[in-house]
């Protein structure tokens, strides 16, 4: 996906020896988590919104440049990876460098979750199937063998936690064969988390569930 076109140059980074308290303004009007901030023209890190608070206002940013947090990226990062470093160093804007580490302007989170929200996984029709297994022995190539078996195509995997041993993947599939995905990832030992109203299995749990409690109050 196209990144270029997210970059944005509303706010000039400070250079380091500008007062904190014209830092401390800014953060009043905008609701960045950070600001860049440049040294001889060169991005040298960003200043979080909660250390410029705390900063002596009568003082420089040169006087904090240990408190600076020197995260980036590069002009041709791929977009999950962007968001990553959103992730990694929770902030809300991510500075671009280009060619010999020219500051180029900056993303906002919320541009490129956006991307995100016009990829298939998102859009295309389809059904979310929540499994887990233990760590050692899932397999994406056999989530994806077992989704494909039953004539259904994957919209998107991804591991969405990980607890002790223990795996949790989320797969968005086509809305067809549901039940049948369902049963055969049980049968390959997968536990299915998710709930499926179409769900034959716990269907026929319940079934046999009733006929005993039937049979007992016989």
């Amino acid at each position: 996906m196209e990144t270029r076109n997210y970059i944005i140059n509303d706010i000039e980074p400070f250079d380091i020896s500008s007062n904190v308290k014209d830092v401390q303004v800014v953060f009043n009007q905008l609701t960045y988590s950070h600001v860049p901030v440049k040294k001889d023209g060169h991005l040298i890190g960003c200043v979080s919104e909660n250390d410029a608070y705390c900063f002596d206002n009568t003082k420089t940013l040169n006087d904090f440049q240990y408190a600076l947090e020197p995260f980036h990226v590069l002009e041709d990062t791929n977009w999950l990876d962007i968001l990553e470093a959103f992730a990694l160093h929770n902030s809300n804007i991510m500075p671009v460098l280009g060619a010999e580490n020219k500051y180029l302007g900056y993303y906002e989170l919320g541009d490129i979750m956006s991307l995100f929200n016009n990829t298939p996984f998102l859009n295309e029709t389809g059904g979310i199937i929540v499994v887990e297994k233990e760590i050692q022995d899932y397999s994406f190539s056999e989530i994806c063998q077992i989704v494909e078996s039953n004539g259904t195509r994957i919209f998107g995997v991804f591991i969405s936690n990980i607890q002790n041993d223990t795996v949790q993947i989320t797969l968005k599939v086509g809305h067809t064969a549901m039940n049948s995905i369902v049963q055969t990832f049980r049968r390959y030992n997968y536990n299915v988390i998710s709930h499926h109203e179409e769900d034959k299995f716990l269907e026929d749990l319940k079934e046999r569930s009733d006929y005993l409690d039937k049979y007992l109050n016989i």
